[in-house]
């Protein structure tokens, strides 16, 4: 089963708009609000952006961090060049950052610690490369990038690399990478993944460095909720040795290779989740690597294939809580929910 080179599919863009004062509401509040129309960007709003806070793993207090903040505590700068934004997200100082327009860059930028890069309105763009939470000498910790829409990446798009912790990236579309879409690797952890459209590509979701790099080990728990893998191939989540890795309620369709896959002795709990075209939704070992732990509950199978389970798996409401919108309800939440546009 190998994994195959990015290629372009006609991807479906998101719908109407969601509401922003309830990423962090119930079930029934998400489906009721779904469709109401985003308000223009004021500063006002910006700064509630700005302040909002995550839920899932980067909602955990731990590792010297009381959950995610981002750059809430340093001034507020709108960037416009890719000069300005290597400038900002660089500074070893906390920044909220907001990006206003489209940005071109043709490399990786490192962002590091205490940051939040926002995109303003609906138009907020970064293209031809991507960003890189933490370098080896400098930590890319309390990290949030929200709105914005990340094309044409010369390498990944968004890489958690190099022991970033605390990482939020909510409300973002992604497409069209060379590499990865959004990788999680080299003993980062605390990350949350919510409300993102992934489309036009093949390899989505890195989790874990390779087989041998046995160090990401007790490390990398992320949540993944709320995101459409809208025709994407692969990796949605691919991981290696996580645990416990939290996937839930997101949308699945027509995933070429598969869904999920747990390799490498991970933990991974996939629950509440709608899969429709699917062939093979769920996989414990992929391709060279060994088997993972998966457990599947509540999810939906739609013109879909059976899904691979193996052993048991640490709870997620260990560390904090959450609550599932209904499976059958997915459809329509998601796709009017996710990307950009939709919290300005």
């Amino acid at each position: 089963m190998p994994e195959l080179r990015p290629i372009s599919r006609r991807g479906l863009l998101a719908g109407t708009a969601a509401s922003a004062a309830l990423l962090a509401a119930g079930g029934a509040a998400h489906a009721r609000t779904a469709h109401a129309p985003a308000a223009a960007s004021s500063p006002a709003r910006l700064a509630a952006m700005a302040a909002q806070t995550a839920d899932g793993f980067a909602s955990v207090s731990a590792l010297g961090q009381s959950g995610t903040t981002g750059g809430v505590a340093g001034p507020t700068v709108t960037v416009t060049s890719g000069d300005q934004l290597a400038d900002y997200v660089g500074r070893n100082s906390p920044y909220v950052i907001l990006v206003s327009g489209r940005i071109e860059i043709d490399d990786m930028l490192t962002v590091v610690a205490d940051k939040s890069i926002l995109g303003v309105g609906s138009t907020a763009e970064i293209t031809g490369g991507g960003l890189q939470l933490g370098s080896t000498t400098r930590p890319g910790n309390n990290v949030i990038i929200r709105n914005i829409r990340f094309t044409r990446a010369s390498d990944d798009s968004v890489s958690v690399t190099n022991r970033a912790h605390h990482v939020w990236i909510d409300h973002c579309d992604f497409s069209q990478g060379y590499d990865g879409l959004l990788d999680i690797k080299r003993e980062s952890d605390y990350v949350t993944v919510s409300w993102n459209h992934f489309h036009d590509h093949s390899k989505t979701c890195l989790l874990g460095h390779n087989d041998s790099y046995t160090a990401d080990r007790g490390k990398l728990r992320v949540t993944y909720h709320h995101n459409f893998f809208d025709g994407t191939d692969q990796r949605h989540p691919r991981v290696r040795f996580a645990e416990p890795v939290h996937v839930y309620n997101n949308y699945y369709r027509d995933n070429a290779l598969y869904g999920v896959a747990s390799t490498e002795d991970a933990g991974v709990l996939v629950e509440g989740n709608y899969f429709e075209n699917v062939a093979h939704p769920i996989y414990s070992g992929y391709d060279k690597s060994g088997p993972g732990r998966v457990v599947e509950r509540n999810n939906l199978y739609v013109d879909s294939g059976a899904p691979q389970t193996l052993g048991t798996v640490t709870e997620p409401r260990t560390y904090y809580a959450y609550t599932l919108d209904r499976p059958a309800d997915i459809p329509r939440i998601v796709p009017a929910g996710v990307g950009v546009g939709k919290i300005a």
